[in-house]
């Protein structure tokens, strides 16, 4: 009979800590290893034979993972909260977690969590990127405000961002004693940032909206009433395939837009929104469900049923886990969106065929 190797790996930026079990748990080699491609192929082509791996989920751990994937038989990623309840203890080091990943991994309860292909986690990581540039963009705006309320600069809120009046606006200051010349520099410094951050981050958009592994998806749930280009991209990317779950209560419990549930004997409590959450999918989706809506009458029944039933942020989350699930019908479906009472489109018909 065969026998399988148990690897458990504790992933740092620098190190590696590994643990090597038999299925009896027996330890067969410990010690660690550099975080470098070079030394984990060293280190993978001195086993005997393909084995069963384990390692927390962290930010080095996608390389990591598509790097060691064709050297073993099978390899996990584990849910570092999950993790960090079953493995608590008062010991804890590199060591001890290498050897608890293993065991773990070889009694076959890991917590094991969901890892997206290399493509979808790319893809990813250019459209959270694009997120940084529109928070920079949106400090480079505030500052130019702030610098003109320094001085005691009289301007127009709304159109203080518009080119026109912008350029009119540094001219005019450029005339006024009191004000610093510095001022006036500064201004089209954080103008000129701000134009550049718009620039890469439309340019981002629009490359992730037109890949071909996108195109189709992104058209399709872009039909949801108030879905737009990037929710729709967020919603693609961050949900990865959207059949991994089972049911619209998990997608909402993955989106973050339920409570933690706290129950024992006979007492029950909900607290706030869990913070074991997809955060860059709660963000969306909450500022969406604030203007949806308006754009569409379910939405907006749903919402006053909930205002005269709490206040203004159940309402919203009430909305939140609505898109939710049509976006869940339009993903696994693979058809566009159809309100409820009216009849298919001929594409619909022909796409449902």
């Amino acid at each position: 009979m065969e026998s399988i190797e148990y690897v458990g790996l504790d992933v740092h930026k620098k190190k590696i800590a590994f643990c090597v079990k038999t299925q009896a748990g027996e330890v067969m080699e410990r010690g660690k290893v550099a975080a470098t491609r070079g030394a984990l192929t060293a280190g993978a082509a001195g086993r005997r034979g393909p084995g069963i791996g384990a390692l927390e989920a962290t930010l080095f751990t996608g390389w990591i993972y598509d790097h060691l994937k064709p050297h073993a038989r099978e390899l996990k990623v584990a849910h570092p909260a999950m993790l960090k309840a079953i493995a608590a203890s008062k010991k804890k080091n590199d060591r001890v977690d290498a050897e608890k990943i293993a065991d773990l991994l070889r009694c076959d309860l890991l917590p094991e969590c969901w890892m997206a292909p290399g493509e979808t986690r790319e893809l990813r990581r250019v459209l959270r990127y694009r997120h940084l540039i529109v928070r920079e963009a949106v400090r480079m705006k505030n500052k130019s405000a702030g610098l003109l309320m320094e001085v005691g600069a009289e301007y127009e809120k709304r159109r203080l961002h518009g080119k026109r009046y912008f350029a009119r606006l540094t001219e005019e200051l450029g005339k006024v004693e009191e004000i610093p010349e510095s001022v006036v520099e500064l201004l089209k410094l954080s103008r000129g940032a701000t134009e550049l951050f718009e620039g890469m981050q439309r340019r981002l958009v629009s490359a992730l909206r037109e890949h071909p592994a996108l195109r189709e998806r992104v058209a399709r749930l872009m039909t949801v009433p108030s879905v737009g280009e990037v929710t729709a991209l967020t919603w693609a990317l961050e949900t990865g395939d959207p059949h991994r779950f089972a049911s619209i209560d998990k997608a909402v419990s993955y989106c973050g837009l339920c409570s933690a549930q706290r129950e024992s004997g006979d007492k029950a409590s909900r607290g706030p929104l869990s913070k074991q959450r997809n955060a860059h999918l709660q963000r969306v989706l909450i500022e969406v469900a604030k203007l949806a809506p308006r754009h569409s009458p379910e939405l907006a029944e749903l919402r006053e049923r909930e205002l005269r039933r709490g206040n203004k942020n159940r309402a919203t989350l009430a909305v939140a886990r609505k898109l939710v699930a049509w976006l869940m019908a339009v993903d696994k479906s693979g058809r566009e969106f159809c309100p409820e009472g009216k009849p298919k489109t001929p594409a619909a018909h022909k796409a449902a065929a």
